[in-house]
């Protein structure tokens, strides 16, 4: 890194250090759906094991993830999402709609319905006026505010 490079403070960049890391969103994923089981992560994600290992390590010393043995012999445990995990569903929910949108727009592998009847379409929203966030309609303040 250059010497006069001095990297934007941003809690984007702090998510990613956490699970920006291949596989641990896909993690998350898996939890979500109720998928509990090392081996059953191992098959759905693709991950290697020593890998998935590290990574759900990391999720749950951060308190992303919570582990709960369910034998003693072989001492064996399953894995569940915390409130903090549970809060990274709406960022999995927003990246499916743009994967639906922009690699898989004649077929999504996925599809969900809201509990409305209809096919879910995320979006963002301001908790206190309700408008969507665009671009254009927000702007960053604090300490890794845009400087000039």
């Amino acid at each position: 890194m250059p010497k006069d490079a001095a990297p934007r403070e941003c809690s984007v960049a702090d998510t990613l250090d956490l699970v920006g890391e291949r596989w641990s969103l896909l993690v998350i994923r898996e939890l979500s759906y109720g998928v509990r089981r090392f081996d059953q992560i191992v098959r759905n994600t693709g991950a290697p094991r020593d890998i998935l290992t590290s990574r759900l390590r990391k999720l749950e010393a951060n308190g992303i993830v919570r582990r709960e043995r369910y034998s003693d012999r072989p001492a064996r445990f399953e894995y569940h999402l915390t409130p903090a995990g549970w809060e990274l569903c709406d960022v999995l929910l927003v990246l499916m709609a743009w994967g639906d949108r922009h690699l898989n727009q004649d077929d999504p592998p996925v599809r969900w319905r809201h509990s409305c009847g209809e096919t879910l379409s995320p979006m963002v929203v301001c908790r206190h006026c309700g408008e969507e966030a665009r671009p254009g309609a927000h702007s960053p303040t604090g300490r890794g505010a845009l400087t000039s």
